[in-house]
Parts: C-alpha cells; sequence; structure tokens
C-alpha cells in the first residue's frame, strides 16, 4: 500500500483519462469501442480508489474543447455517458459512492441531464468515496464564471482564495494522474492543481488498471510536498515573508 494510504483516507485524486481512441486504433477497432473499455478502466479505479487512500476522485471524461469532434462519436459519447449513470448509480449506492458530474449541462441531450440528475440524487449519502465526473467542463471557463459571480456580488475588495475557492467550487488536487503517454493539463482543474503532484503514464486509459493506479500513489507517497516551504525551517512572521518574497 502506498505511504499516502496509509495516513490518509481523503487524497483527491484527478485523472485525465486519455488513449481511448489510440486504443482503439491500434487494435482495428472503431473508437467507439475504445469508449466502452474506457469505462469499464472507470469501474476498476473506482472499486480500487477507497483502499488506496483515496477520498476524492475526479474524472476528465469530456472537455469543452470536445465538442469539435465528429458529431457521430460525440453523440455516441453521450449515450455511452448516459448508460454508465444508469447502469452505475444502483453499484455506487451499495458501495458508499456519491457521484457527481462538474462542468456545464445546459448543452447536454435531455436523457443525459436526466441520468445525471438521477444518480446525484440517488447517491448523494454516499460517504466511502466522492465520484466526480467532468464532463462539458473547461477549467478557464469555470474560473472566469466563479470571477463573474463575484464581481456581481461586488465582493471584489474583500475576496480571499478561499472565498474564490468556494465560488469555484474547488477542491485542492493531490495527484494529478495522465494517461496515454501526454504531458499537459488540458484545461483541466487549473486552480485546483496549483500544489498537485502530476504523474505521467505511457498507459492507454482502457489498459490502466487498479495496479497501475497503486503504482501512481506508492510513486506519490515517496515525493516530498512543501509547498514553498523549507523543510525543519521555521516560517518567517508574515511581513518578513512579505519583504523576502519580494
Amino acid at each position: 500500500m502506498p505511504k499516502s494510504a496509509s495516513h490518509s483516507s481523503s487524497l483527491h485524486v484527478a485523472v485525465i483519462m486519455d488513449g481511448n481512441g489510440r486504443w482503439a486504433s491500434r487494435q482495428g477497432l472503431e473508437r467507439s469501442a475504445g469508449h466502452a473499455a474506457g469505462a469499464e478502466a472507470v469501474r476498476r479505479a473506482v472499486e480500487a480508489a477507497p483502499a488506496l487512500g483515496i477520498g476524492v476522485l475526479t474524472l476528465y471524461a469530456f472537455s469543452s474543447d470536445n465538442w469539435q469532434r465528429p458529431p457521430t462519436e460525440v453523440s455516441g459519447l453521450f449515450s455511452l455517458f448516459t448508460q454508465y449513470l444508469r447502469d452505475e448509480t444502483t453499484r455506487c449506492l451499495s458501495t458508499g459512492v456519491r457521484l457527481s458530474v462538474i462542468g456545464r449541462r445546459d448543452r447536454f441531450p435531455l436523457p443525459l441531464r436526466a441520468a445525471i440528475l438521477a444518480a446525484e440524487r440517488a447517491t448523494a449519502r454516499g460517504r466511502r468515496l466522492e465520484l466526480r465526473i467532468a464532463l462539458d467542463y473547461s477549467a478557464r471557463d469555470a474560473i472566469l464564471t466563479a470571477a463573474t459571480a463575484a464581481l456581481a456580488a461586488g465582493g471584489r475588495q474583500s475576496l480571499t482564495r478561499e472565498g474564490f475557492a468556494r465560488l469555484l467550487d474547488a477542491r485542492d488536487v493531490d495527484l494529478l494522474i495522465r494517461t496515454g503517454g501526454e504531458r499537459r493539463l488540458s484545461d483541466f482543474l487549473l486552480w485546483e492543481c496549483a500544489y498537485a503532484e502530476l504523474y505521467f503514464s505511457e498507459q492507454m486509459w482502457p489498459d490502466f488498471g487498479p495496479a497501475h493506479l497503486a503504482a501512481a500513489l506508492e510513486d506519490f507517497g515517496a515525493r516530498e510536498r512543501r509547498f514553498g516551504r523549507i523543510p525543519g525551517a521555521q516560517p518567517l512572521p508574515d511581513d518578513d515573508a512579505q519583504d523576502a518574497a519580494v
């Protein structure tokens, strides 16, 4: 078990689930088969997460930029999301998983919107794991929406990081994992990942299993997270710290 799991049950792990389409292409399959295999990988990750010390798991399923994909692929993804939510609600209830969706919803077809609402309501009391699925999500848009809300509330003079994080409904990410060999954030949880540890895997998402998730957490547990501090040093008083930072 990774070090982090031994002392915390509330790690926030975020995953950019990349590589579904490439996985399918390499096997001579349609991209839709890769997305279906990716849904199975989600099930495996959700089942494994609590025992690995994960309290919040945020999965990047569909970015706002993904609307640029062919309409047939987008439509197929929406059908897959809808079916996944319907199928997984009972499983989430029985395993104590609370499911929620972040991102826009107004552009989704009605069946998907209804499936999201039904799953969120049914699993609202889950306490073992919080599963957050990012759909039609853009971190830049989320930050802009929160900033607009702050301005509308007239709080520009008193706004703090903590207050803005509440407007953003932000949860600091401990570990960000990206599969598929790419090394970028792709507009995902930019505020929340300010001090996240980053882990990049060459595995395509459909091949990313519990052992790979455990390996990522083992790597995370071996890292020293300083958050700008020097280990063992006493922090400066606020005024001195400000002078030293200039």
